[in-house]
């Protein structure tokens, strides 16, 4: 599975990391929510591989979507 995770920096703004590396940095929450989607979205159908979008916060961890191989549809 590809895992993509929000992380929220100290500054309050957010990246999108993908294997602990930031792919897009400085956004805020609601931007960078939507432009997280859209990447997974596309990289899922490019190689057809589930693929999720994960948010770490406070002790917690939240998927904000997915998309799997088999159905070929999404979660939230």
């Amino acid at each position: 599975m590809v895992v993509y995770t929000l992380k929220q920096a100290d500054d309050g703004q957010w990246s999108i990391c993908r294997v602990g590396v930031p792919l897009f940095t400085q956004m805020q929450l609601s931007p960078v929510i939507k432009l997280v989607r859209e990447v997974v979205c596309d990289e899922h159908y490019r190689n057809g591989q589930p693929t999720c979008v994960e948010m770490r916060g406070l002790g917690s961890l939240m998927r904000l979507a997915h998309f799997d191989r088999a159905a070929g549809t999404t979660a939230a």
